[in-house]
């Protein structure tokens, strides 16, 4: 990210293009001056404020920017489940479900992406270095919350799928498995975007998060990591704890607001997608779809 904007890989035509932020002015003034980082920490990074705004949202009237938001970001309303018309508020269409088949997923001994989203990924967790800005790395017990879970995927592959307002809201297991209840983690609610990250990338470990362990036959334990954010008051699992789900089913989904996904994987268990590890190594999240391939079986 430079003076241009959030510059991401679009898988699918392997172009750079740029991130069309909503609100980005906003962004850049709360998490790139003095004042705005005053407000942050006195107001906007608070849960009464993302409550309030999720309350916003969750209006009659907050439906009325839809169409213009719709235009605006050149989102697929073919492939949404209900017509534009039909969503009672801005919420109801944010955490909107898809017709069936709008995402394939993939097949074979293959890993699913949980999210829409932009995506970096590393094959082994001890050697990141580098997230969004030099010399930052990851704290994994503090983001796990659990010392012996950090040792335990100290070395394994790792993807943070980071979900947009403007995308498709709703992230979906990566592959077959058990899923255990979530542990809950609470924290304040700082934004995910990467005019924040880039200032302090332990946003992710001091959000609200909630963590499920997916016990699955071949891969081992996966963990599953949804992390809130400015405006989510609240993460939505929508699977029953210790019922089997396949590759792909619904995890869950995030009411207003930007959002992470981040999927853990035991050492030695996957290889992840060549595309997703060059990209990150050369400073670029890559946009990719839900049931799209984060990586192989070993």
């Amino acid at each position: 990210m430079d003076d241009d904007g959030i510059i991401f890989i679009n898988r699918y035509t392997g172009q750079q293009e740029r991130e069309k932020v909503l609100g980005e002015a906003s962004l850049r003034w709360v998490y790139g001056t003095a004042t705005g980082k005053l407000a942050l920490h006195l107001l906007i990074k608070r849960a009464f404020f993302s409550r309030l705004l999720g309350a916003m949202k969750n209006t009659r009237r907050s439906a009325r920017s839809l169409p213009d938001f719709v235009q605006q970001y050149t989102i697929n309303m073919e492939e949404a489940a209900r017509p534009l018309e039909d969503y009672t508020s801005f919420n109801d269409f944010f955490y909107r479900k898809l017709k069936p088949g709008a995402r394939p997923i993939c097949a074979g001994a293959t890993i699913a992406l949980p999210a829409d989203g932009r995506h970096s990924a590393w094959q082994d967790a001890s050697q990141i270095r580098n997230v969004f800005v030099k010399n930052q790395s990851f704290d994994l017990p503090a983001l796990l919350g659990n010392r012996e879970l950090a040792e335990k995927y100290a070395t394994g592959a790792v993807v943070l799928s980071r979900l947009c307002p403007v995308d498709y809201h709703r992230f979906h297991f990566p592959a077959a498995g058990v899923p255990e209840a979530p542990v809950r983690i609470p924290g304040p609610l700082a934004s995910v975007s990467p005019y924040c990250l880039r200032q302090k990338l332990s946003w992710l470990w001091t959000n609200k998060r909630e963590l499920t362990i997916l016990h699955t036959e071949e891969l081992g334990d996966v963990l599953c990591l949804a992390v809130g954010a400015t405006g989510v008051g609240a993460i939505y699992q929508t699977y029953t704890p210790g019922q089997a789900v396949e590759k792909g089913a619904e995890h869950g989904y995030f009411a207003f607001g930007g959002s992470t996904v981040m999927t853990f994987f035991e050492p030695g268990r996957v290889q992840i997608a060549p595309d997703l590890l060059e990209n990150t190594a050369n400073g670029f999240e890559t946009f990719a779809r839900m049931g799209d391939i984060l990586g192989t079986i070993c």
